[in-house]
């Protein structure tokens, strides 16, 4: 009696283990259709089993739509899955498409395309595709995964099928030889040697007005003598910019102008400074 007592409870922990084991995903209720363009009624009806395929290749025409609606289960009982999809085989190539079904929270679900959603390489396929259910979830329950018809794509005979095109991969290309282009080339001599001409001309009209407002030279020799440093290198650092720049249009670079330039910058900063503060001096010391 003890023994029987004590083998009963895990007789039925191990039917209780059996019994989980065997669940299991599948459907019931499924109805595969054929619509023709227009939606004017099905051309082709049939009911989908979970143990044997249909008969005959279902035919999809280049106008037709096809739809699938059915009812998952998880072990007798209507609920939806965590993974739903009509898998679509070629099975020469075997290349696959996939289609994922709508399903809800009732476990009703449906799936519908037509050949502008099929892949060119299923198009062309010789022999029809291999429709395959596959119904699965989280936990022990065992997924569902059945072949259950055939598809036999019919493309229109009087358009032409689509072309593939070849994916963009990444990987070894060949070699690129870049040319790079020739140096940039001064203007012609002609045209700078008119605007070099153009702006020495404006030298005794900028002479003539500085007369003509009553500029006083008198003051220079002041200016030189109160300050010969600043005057020099302000006046210098002017002449030695017009310089650079001539050189950068004959024949320096970029990189060499820059430098120079921020030297000479520097000097014309500083030393301009400390002329305008000694013409300043004198301007506050009532000399006009």
């Amino acid at each position: 009696m003890r023994f029987l007592r004590s083998l009963i409870p895990s007789l039925l922990v191990l039917g209780a283990g059996v019994a989980d084991a065997a669940s299991s995903w599948n459907f019931d209720e499924a109805v595969i259709s054929v619509i023709g363009k227009g939606n004017t009624g099905a051309a082709f009806k049939d009911k989908l089993s979970d143990n044997a395929p249909l008969a005959k290749p279902v035919t999809l025409n280049a106008a037709d739509t096809l739809k699938i609606i059915l009812t998952a289960t998880e072990n007798g009982k209507a609920k939806r899955p965590h993974q739903a999809f009509l898998l679509l085989r070629d099975q020469d190539t075997g290349l696959e498409a996939t289609f994922p079904l709508s399903v809800k929270e009732t476990g009703k679900g449906k799936v519908d395309f037509s050949q502008k959603d099929l892949p060119v390489q299923l198009l062309s396929s010789s022999q029809p595709l291999r429709a395959t259910l596959l119904l699965a979830s989280f936990g022990s329950s065992q997924a569902f995964s059945n072949h259950i018809f055939n598809l036999d794509v019919k493309p229109d005979p009087n358009a032409p099928l689509p072309k593939y095109e070849k994916p963009l991969r990444y990987g070894k290309l060949e070699e690129i030889n870049h040319i790079f282009r020739a140096d940039p080339k001064s203007g012609p001599k002609i045209v700078s040697l008119f605007f070099v001409l153009a702006v020495l001309a404006t030298v005794p009209v900028l002479l003539g007005t500085w007369l003509y407002l009553g500029a006083n030279l008198d003051h220079l020799s002041k200016a030189v003598g109160a300050a010969p440093i600043s005057h020099s290198l302000f006046f210098g650092s002017i002449l030695a910019m017009e310089g650079i720049f001539y050189l950068y249009y004959y024949n320096w670079t970029l990189f060499e102008t820059l430098p120079a330039a921020g030297v000479v910058g520097l000097v014309a900063f500083l030393s301009g400074s400390k002329a305008l503060s000694e013409v300043q001096s004198r301007r506050l010391a009532g000399e006009r």
